[in-house]
């Protein structure tokens, strides 16, 4: 099988098999339809705090350029951050692919240096044995794919009240469980992960980088690795078949919005003839 590419269509992401030409909506773009209403009171703030800490500069565009441009500046300022940020998000993954694959990273761009630390230290404390990273995982029987950060070994020790302590050593009273894992690099976890990782987790199966397909493995749980510039904390996320139920849910509600909700609304059986005159308007 080739390999898998990606389209973007209408803002949506969708992976297409190169053999049948059948495509599906990516995991990312199934979360998309669940509701965010936090974002709009982030992106009035941030229109705000732009407009205040440039406010010379705005007073400038205005004399030069007229209001329509500093109203542009202004309007786009949620998506210039959320373009920043994901630049970083993408140059940090890479980092961190590289280096779970055991290859040697010299020296990187300072804005990347407090990653590369923080997953090293990672790398140290909990040791983990990759099994796979940035791998597809595609479901036909649903209809999605997503691209997964890795499948990690990890070793444990599981306590009697149920807890589980992070064994680097992997000594004799540990033992191995298979996780599979995201990387986040966004200012908080989210619960919505639990949603994006039980969608790979539940997954038909996964296609590697040449484009060959394998059995998706049964996991023990699944992890997030989440790590900023100052800190790093490993989470366990549910991935239950209760959370992946939520995920289908969004499944069908980005079909209703892509396709669906359009084909719902027939033409009109019956519509009035024109706009009626009242006898007070002829009369004017």
């Amino acid at each position: 099988m080739a390999k898998i590419n990606t389209v973007q269509r209408s803002g949506a992401r969708f992976y297409v098999n190169p053999e049948t030409r059948v495509s599906v909506p990516g995991v990312t773009s199934s979360l998309s339809m669940l509701p965010k209403p936090f974002l709009r009171y982030w992106g009035q703030k941030l229109v705000a705090e732009t407009a205040v800490k440039s406010f010379a500069f705005l007073s400038q565009m205005i004399e030069t350029a007229g209001e329509d441009a500093a109203v542009e500046y202004l309007k786009n300022a949620p998506g210039r951050y959320t373009k920043m940020r994901a630049n970083v998000g993408s140059d940090a993954h890479d980092l961190f692919e590289r280096m779970i694959r055991g290859e040697a990273v010299g020296r990187v761009h300072p804005d990347l240096e407090p990653y590369r630390r923080g997953f090293a230290e990672f790398l140290r404390m909990v040791n983990p044995e990759l099994v796979r990273a940035e791998d597809i995982a595609w479901s036909d029987t649903h209809g999605y794919a997503g691209s997964f950060d890795a499948i990690l070994r990890v070793w444990v020790i599981k306590r009697l009240d149920g807890k589980l302590i992070i064994d680097p050593t992997r000594g004799p009273d540990s033992e191995p469980v298979l996780l599979i894992v995201d990387w986040k690099t966004s200012k908080d976890t989210y619960p919505d992960v639990a949603l994006q990782m039980s969608a790979y987790a539940h997954a038909d199966k996964l296609i590697d980088s040449e484009g060959a397909e394998h059995p998706m493995p049964e996991f023990d749980g699944a992890a997030v690795l989440h790590i900023t510039p100052d800190s790093w904390a490993f989470k366990p996320v549910d991935i239950s078949d209760k959370v992946f139920a939520v995920f289908l849910a969004l499944r069908q509600v980005f079909d209703w919005d892509r396709d669906l909700s359009r084909e719902v609304l027939g033409r009109p059986l019956a519509r009035s003839a024109g706009k009626v005159v009242t006898g007070t308007q002829r009369r004017k």
